[in-house]
């Protein structure tokens, strides 16, 4: 051979599988002219690879001079649809293959085929007059292991073939030609058989293709639709034909196949000759041929099983009825055609790129046209939309809690905490989907400043401008809200201690402790200028809970439970200084579902907008 082999496989074969070795072996029987085909493979078990041992026999024409002589020199093909490479694949698993080759009635040719091969080294000897053939013997595994244990497997494999050479078996059943691939294994000394035949191979209908790729090439697909009984046996194909082989297309995400059915679409033309890369897995056409191929391809494949499948039709229309409702803000965005075909998560991004598009589009021109302007009341509105949306997926993870999530996962869902956990007024609208202060009350969202889980001095320095000395002592959530302190308006202050699920009593009265602690830090600068100071305990109630607090506390209205008490705390000794206070304990499910019905009604009104009749 012309080139250093050890290189030659790392250069085109470094992202191979075990399965192409089949894949290979099978091409070059069948440029052959083979019709029967043999696999067998043998190893002591999946994870003693050292041990396997892949046979693959053909009855095809065997290597005569010129074939042995193309075999030795990479590169050289007859036709444009052979790469000169695949044989490489070969030495990317196993040490040595041996090759046993009978041609010409009487000739028999013998070689090794290994990182030493020397196309000069072979033997040839005359025999009594047999049939053609070749064998390859491959030993000496290379790998520590396999990639899938599914590689040894005769029915992963019977499929896999099947998909790889679904075309080019078509092609020859069409021709009247039967090719039949026996698949054997022994694995662990238990015996494994498939058989693949032209019954395998449908009876495939046949489309053109309206297509604007070029003027030139017409693109004709052939496909066929078989309903199975078991929802196991599903399956569907999606593929282009390229140089005899089959390239899958991404056309139908996995979620999206129809159950009950087995699928084969092909996609044949001119235009794809030749454009694959070395290895047979990859389509060498650019990113916007790809597009319009798929594009066209997938159009096409959905007219056929809409109408060959009604029901897929409906449950499409389910399918966008579905998106609507819950992303109400993207609708008119959804790429409808793809619903049902390509993933949800991918047309959900699509939808959100095309409005993040046009909010882009909008933010950055300089002036409005009448059009301009009523567009950006359009995407003002799915913006706020889309905010509303995002309050309602933190309000159901609220609902989702349980006793397993800790302390800190919970005070997360109401906002960022420690070093994260500073939020001011100038920066509201980008802190918007990191502080949920609405989750307490949406007047809380005209805060100046919300400290969450940060020292209690940092809170006293908001308060007064005054350079505070530190203290550990961390409030769960602190906001200063109203007005704003360095203006000399009067101004409020929110102090929120929270518990987790599933606590004790006595772990759940320890909120009022730590709240008259924060309150008799805050009262001392209680002066003219702080015109309020709510106090706030979230925490889970129960029947126990609910007796403790029954006695001194009074129940008030909310959609849940909530309880308030006006207590007195000292402030300081001498003089001594005593100040009311009031305390409110909230059940956390109250506030889960206060904040759910405020946040509904807005979601009611914007679906009534959005979703069209």
């Amino acid at each position: 051979m012309k080139v250093k082999l050890g290189q030659a496989v790392k250069m085109f074969f470094g992202n191979s599988s075990l399965e192409m070795v089949y894949f290979e072996a099978i091409a070059n029987a069948l440029d052959a002219d083979a019709d029967e085909i043999n696999i067998s493979i043998s190893t002591n078990a999946f994870n003693k690879p050292e041990s396997l041992q892949i046979v693959i026999s053909d009855n095809g024409i065997g290597f005569s001079n010129d074939r042995y002589s193309k075999f030795s020199n990479l590169f050289d093909v007859e036709e444009s649809t052979h790469k000169g490479l695949g044989r490489l694949v070969y030495l990317c698993y196993f040490d040595d293959v041996k090759v046993l080759s009978f041609y010409d009635k009487t000739k028999k040719r013998e070689f090794d085929f290994n990182e030493g091969f020397n196309e000069d080294n072979f033997n040839i000897t005359t025999v009594p007059e047999t049939k053609s053939g070749t064998t390859f013997s491959m030993t000496g595994y290379t790998l520590q292991k396999l990639g899938k244990n599914e590689y040894l497997k005769p029915e992963y494999l019977k499929n896999r073939i099947l998909e790889e050479f679904y075309s080019r078996l078509f092609q020859l059943k069409k021709e009247g030609k039967n090719v039949t691939i026996n698949i054997n294994s022994t694995i662990e000394s238990r015996d494994f058989q498939e058989i693949l035949n032209n019954s395998d191979i449908p009876d495939f209908e046949t489309v053109e293709l309206d297509s604007s790729i070029n003027l030139i090439d017409k693109f004709f697909l052939h496909y066929s639709i078989q309903e199975v009984e078991s929802i196991s046996d599903s399956s569907l194909i999606a593929a282009i034909s390229v140089d005899n082989r089959t390239v899958k297309v991404d056309l139908i995400a996995d979620e999206n196949i129809p159950s009950n059915y087995k699928i084969v679409f092909l996609l044949f033309s001119d235009f794809f000759t030749g454009k694959v890369d070395s290895t047979r897995q990859v389509l060498t056409i650019s990113k916007t041929e790809l597009k319009s191929v798929q594009k066209i391809f997938r159009k096409k494949v959905a007219e056929i099983i809409e109408r060959a499948i009604p029901r897929i039709k409906e449950r499409n229309k389910e399918t966008k009825n579905g998106l609507t409702n819950r992303y109400p803000h993207l609708s008119g965005y959804f790429d409808s055609e793809n619903i049902g075909y390509i993933s949800r998560a991918d047309i959900l991004k699509r939808a959100q790129d095309d409005f993040f598009k046009a909010q882009k589009e909008i933010l950055e021109a300089s002036s409005l046209s009448d059009e301009q302007y009523e567009k950006s009341l359009e995407i003002s509105a799915r913006a706020l939309t889309e905010y509303i949306l995002f309050r309602q997926v933190t309000i159901e993870t609220l609902k989702k809690s349980t006793n397993s999530d800790s302390e800190t996962e919970l005070h997360k869902m109401f906002a960022l905490m420690k070093k994260d956990g500073k939020f001011e007024k100038e920066n509201m609208v980008n802190d918007l989907y990191r502080n949920n202060s609405w989750l307490l009350d949406d007047k809380y969202m005209t805060y100046e400043t919300v400290l969450s889980d940060r020292e209690m001095g940092e809170l006293v320095g908001v308060i007064t401008e005054e350079e505070f000395e530190r203290d550990d002592n961390r409030p769960d959530i602190a906001l200063v809200f109203s007005n704003n302190p360095s203006e000399g308006k009067p101004f409020d202050v929110v102090i929120v201690e929270l518990k987790k699920r599933g606590i004790s009593l006595e772990e759940n009265m320890k909120v009022v402790t730590q709240l008259e602690k924060r309150a008799r830090k805050l009262m001392q600068y209680y002066k003219n200028q702080i015109q309020r100071i709510w106090f706030y305990g979230i925490i889970e109630f129960n029947e126990e809970v609910e007796t403790a607090l029954a006695g001194e506390y009074t129940e008030l209205y909310s959609s849940g439970k909530m309880y308030y008490r006006e207590t007195k705390v000292a402030i300081s000794l001498n003089p001594k200084i005593v100040l009311p206070i009031g305390v409110f304990i909230w059940d956390l499910d109250a506030v889960v579902t206060d904040a759910d019905s405020r946040n509904s009604a807005f979601l009611n009104l914007i679906k009534s907008k959005f979703i069209e009749e």
